[in-house]
């Protein structure tokens, strides 16, 4: 049975409540439950944190022993070397996931530090980014 771990940083705790008109209005604890439904088939992990050394310390965790990481780093996407350093030592592949259209947003935004350290990039398909990357790892 692969062993996915879905990865989320910064503020993503509050959707369903935060800018419903840019995600939603579903929680994530909801969907992940969702998601752990539709994939029977995967061991489904799921850590968020808003404090950018505890993303590192779980990918330095899971980045030998998991199948695959989905990583909504929110804003660190566009700021954190040390996220992407974490993710070029790891052997674990990570695909990057973003619920909006990052490129049809601010400009800071189009640039992710992540991006050169990746498997993939998802964007803009809403909370259906995450199922799209699970699929990509099956």
């Amino acid at each position: 049975m692969k062993k996915i771990l879905v990865l989320n940083g910064p503020n993503l705790n509050l959707l369903g409540k935060r800018e419903p008109s840019v995600y939603g209005n579903h929680s994530f604890d909801s969907y992940f439950e969702e998601l752990g439904k539709k994939f029977s088939e995967v061991e489904l992990h799921y850590y968020q944190s808003n404090v950018e050394g505890e993303l590192i310390n779980k990918l330095h965790e899971v980045g030998f022993t998991f199948d695959g990481v989905v990583l909504n780093a929110g804003a660190y996407t566009h700021t954190s070397v040390a996220i992407a350093d974490a993710i070029k030592a790891i052997e674990t592949p990570v695909i990057e996931v973003h619920i909006s259209n990052v490129y049809a947003r601010e400009q800071f935004r189009h640039k992710s530090f992540l991006a050169p350290n990746v498997k993939g990039i998802i964007t803009g398909f809403g909370l259906q980014s995450y199922d799209l990357a699970i699929q990509s790892f099956l």
